[in-house]
């Protein structure tokens, strides 16, 4: 859901939960890509994937694999805060300057660094959540329209109406969708879209980067 608050955007959190796991760490990225991309957060992309991968890769390396962890984005602008959660209080993450021989402590002087010292601890309970901010900037309040939105509207009314339990498809009537199930809708079709397109040997991450510059190039016009 987004919220207008004085011209700037609220967004509902995002929250998912996953194992850490260096073979899960890929899978990952893609689906913070996607949701930064559908949140308009296109420009923020390479950095926040940046900090989530080295706040993982902290969890991997110093609490352990096989972790039951959760990642959560939140959107109030001006910033933009992703945390990492786990279960082990205490090890804490250790800021080392960038330059030391020390492999440990290297991922948090980097993202340090591009967050501009905007990065803490917290402990709730029996866990830990590491979190970091990153200053953005989304486009201004207000509807967008036009043939590419209405488009998409209809699509996604179609698709939301399909369901696939178990493996196999069950088709529904469609109602309106709420503006959280339709992000949710929004997610299903482009990750469709990429299984699609590596299944016929395309490379998705390719057509992805296209999209996104069309997209970018787009937008560019109109604002």
């Amino acid at each position: 859901m987004v919220i207008c608050v004085s011209g700037h955007v609220v967004r509902e959190p995002w929250r998912h939960e996953f194992i850490a796991d260096p073979k899960e760490v890929a899978q990952l990225r893609r689906m913070l890509r996607l949701r930064l991309i559908l949140w308009g957060l296109h420009d923020h992309v390479d950095v926040a994937l940046i900090c989530v991968s080295e706040l993982v890769t902290n969890v991997i390396q110093h609490v352990g694999e096989g972790t039951a962890a959760a990642l959560r984005m939140e959107l109030n602008e001006p910033h933009l805060r992703l945390e990492v959660e786990d279960p082990d209080t205490r090890a804490l993450p250790t800021l080392l300057a960038a330059s030391t021989a020390l492999e440990s402590g290297r991922g948090m002087a980097l993202v340090d660094a591009v967050t501009d010292h905007r990065w803490g601890v917290i402990i709730r309970g029996d866990t830990k959540v590491v979190w970091c901010e990153l200053a953005v900037e989304t486009a201004a309040c207000g509807p967008t329209n036009g043939p590419r939105v209405t488009r998409a509207e209809a699509i996604l009314e179609l698709y939301g109406s399909w369901r696939l339990p178990h493996g196999g498809v069950v088709v529904g009537i469609a109602s309106p969708l709420s503006m959280a199930a339709t992000e949710e809708v929004a997610i299903e079709v482009m990750a469709d879209v990429l299984h699609w397109l590596r299944a016929r040997g395309h490379d998705p991450d390719d057509v992805l980067d296209r999209a996104q510059m069309h997209f970018e190039a787009e937008i560019g016009g109109v604002l």
